[in-house]
């Protein structure tokens, strides 16, 4: 008896350590079944993006800035009450690993400030520039870089892609000093800044900056 009770004791463990590894191994089983479930969902997303099929997605993106700056939130909760005084829009390019005055930009050459359509600066006062009036209203904004001077040129050929220069059409030419920065913008951006006599329309890119003063 005692014997036959310590084998029964023992094919019982014995049995018991089977069933608890099956158990072990059917959750491994099923854990590798969730990964391998979760690897086929990412890659069936990444090769099946979402097109959109009325307005794709433009790689230099629209973008609006006004003087003062966020002028709409100012409006909207009435921490403003008065018009803007201006309003600068462009498609902000990128380098991208790119050289910008190697790969992109020429010295001497017409350049658009932006992308896609014409950069446009609008006036929502009469303004002064360097010593010249501007009138309120809408321009486009288009530059003569150089090396140590940009030529910035407002010009009436308004609602227009590109930049097809019509000298004709010029208002006012300002030169202004473009110096480096200590820092690298992978994106053209363009912004005010508050001066003493007005504002600053600030023109950056890779590591060079331009600044153009506006008074009113």
């Amino acid at each position: 008896m005692k014997r036959s009770g310590y084998l029964l004791i023992t094919m019982i463990f014995f049995a018991a350590g089977l069933s608890c590894n099956d158990k072990k191994e059917e959750k491994k089983d099923t854990s590798d079944i969730k990964k391998i479930a979760t690897i086929d969902s990412i890659e069936k997303i990444n090769q099946e993006p979402v097109i959109d099929t009325y307005s794709p997605v433009d790689i230099s993106p629209m973008d609006m800035n006004y003087y003062p700056p966020e002028y709409p939130k100012l409006k909207m909760t009435k921490a403003i009450t008065s018009a803007p005084v201006a309003r600068v829009i462009y498609s902000r390019p990128h380098l991208g690993g790119r050289e910008l005055f190697h790969d992109l930009l020429k010295y001497g050459e017409p350049w658009r400030l932006g992308a896609n359509e014409s950069t446009e600066l609008e006036f929502f006062r009469n303004v002064s520039i360097m010593g010249k009036k501007i009138a309120a209203g809408r321009y486009v904004l288009y530059c003569i870089p150089q090396a140590a001077t940009w030529t910035i040129i407002l010009n009436s050929n308004i609602d227009s892609w590109g930049l097809q220069p019509d000298s004709t059409k010029d208002i006012a030419h300002f030169d202004v000093a473009v110096n480096q920065i200590n820092r690298h913008l992978d994106y053209l951006t363009l912004l005010f800044e508050k001066a003493d006599t007005g504002a600053t329309l600030v023109m950056a890119w890779d590591n060079l900056e331009a600044r153009l003063a506006i008074n009113f």
